[in-house]
């Protein structure tokens, strides 16, 4: 299976989708959520985005179903092009797909020695091998600390320049060999999947893509539109959350002139909705996600 959809029948739930209703997958990857999307619609219409070319070929044959293969960033764009300018609904699952982790030659699983590439979209000109191998150690130590949330940031950028001084990194494996000095023991796996992620979220430039997202799909949810986000790490959940609750990313009360609060959304579920004991038994890569779900008022 390219993926399995983590939280599906929990966000198919959060869209409350109408039949004749217009809505919006902006992460299609295998397909999942967007095939359940349109068990619901009558003469509804669903439009999916995806940048990933190795989704092409799984696309939903169905006049109501529109594939668009583009960065779901510029999603309001592409969509006000094709002159829809109101949608019922959009949902957004942010997390890596199990192809992308299982498929060793696109570098984004540190348990295979493969390339350093991690380009969602395989046209795209950065690689992680080009960032470990020429940012300065101020820009290696931006990343790791501000996408990986990681500490020590100077030694790790360090012991990469060291190491690329000497011989170029080219694969995850001599990532790792790069960095041992600073891989815990006790705690590699977590430690090695957040050097990953800090890396991934750079070569695709995630979190400008996912504020662009929000607010451009924000634009075009009408009255009563939901709006569902699936994340899977602290900075998407901590973006999410914030917009939500206030109409900013920074998470700032803002009031009119007469002292009422103006936000663009009320939140449909109390707090953040979060795998069952079940969903994570049959599908461990669940365990992260959390999802959001707010109306449109």
């Amino acid at each position: 299976m390219y993926h399995k959809p983590a939280l599906l029948i929990e966000s198919i739930d959060g869209l409350n989708i109408q039949p004749g209703g217009i809505y919006v997958d902006l992460t299609f990857g295998g397909g999942g959520h967007s095939r359940e999307i349109m068990k619901y619609l009558d003469n509804g219409r669903l439009y999916a985005f995806d940048v990933d070319r190795d989704v092409a070929t799984d696309v939903i044959r169905d006049k109501r179903f529109e594939f668009i293969r583009g960065n779901f960033r510029y999603a309001g764009n592409f969509l006000r092009y094709r002159k829809v300018t109101a949608i019922d609904g959009a949902l957004a699952d942010l997390g890596v797909s199990s192809h992308h982790l299982d498929e060793s030659g696109r570098g984004f699983a540190f348990r295979f020695d493969s390339l350093l590439d991690m380009r969602m979209n395989q046209e795209a000109e950065l690689k992680a091998a080009t960032i470990v191998n020429t940012y300065e150690k101020e820009e290696l130590m931006r990343i790791f600390r501000d996408y990986g949330e990681l500490k020590e940031v100077k030694m790790l950028s360090g012991l990469i320049i060291s190491y690329r001084n000497g011989k170029e990194i080219k694969t995850s494996g001599e990532l790792i060999e790069a960095i041992g000095n600073c891989v815990p023991g006790d705690n590699r796996h977590k430690y090695l999947a957040r050097v990953f992620q800090a890396l991934r979220i750079e070569v695709n430039d995630e979190i400008n893509a996912l504020k662009e997202m929000i607010t451009g799909i924000a634009g075009l949810l009408k009255k009563g539109g939901r709006f569902c986000i699936i994340t899977y790490h602290s900075l998407e959940d901590r973006l999410v959350k914030n917009y939500f609750k206030t109409g900013n990313f920074e998470g700032n009360q803002y009031s009119d002139i007469y002292g009422n609060r103006t936000v663009p959304f009320i939140q449909v579920s109390k707090g953040v909705i979060t795998p069952d004991d079940e969903e994570i038994r049959q599908n461990n890569r669940s365990r992260s996600a959390k999802l959001r779900i707010a109306e449109r008022v």
